[in-house]
């Protein structure tokens, strides 16, 4: 049990640190936070001087019938560019909340860039 709170502490500085490094999130520039459950991938875009989100997409939603695999994940974040194109946002900074930048992250990331989203 020492060990799973110790490792949820490390969790937590690591997110800290990632969070103080990107700053935040503005109307003209929102943070897109991802987070990876066991079985789905949730992405949302926040404005946090508004405190809003403004976008969010996630492979549970019924519509999209999606997987948490690395090709889904790559229609997800074409589904996400095409939310923010329609609301007119270009740039974003990426929190990848504490997550390794590989795999699914970066391949989410990539296909936002590859969709024209300034990450």
């Amino acid at each position: 049990m020492k060990k799973v709170k110790e490792a949820e502490k490390r969790n937590i500085k690591r997110k800290k640190r990632i969070r103080d490094r990107i700053g935040f999130g503005v109307a003209d520039r929102p943070r897109v936070t991802v987070f990876k459950s066991n079985k789905y991938f949730y992405v949302q875009v926040i404005d946090d001087v508004a405190g809003h989100t403004l976008a969010s997409v996630s492979t549970i939603e019924k519509d999209l019938k999606l997987n948490k695999n690395i090709d889904d994940i790559r229609k997800l974040g074409e589904v996400l560019a095409k939310k923010l194109k329609d609301k007119n946002i270009n740039k974003l900074i990426f929190d990848r909340n504490g997550y390794k930048y590989h795999g699914l992250i970066a391949s989410f990331a990539t296909s936002l860039r590859e969709a024209g989203i300034d990450v």
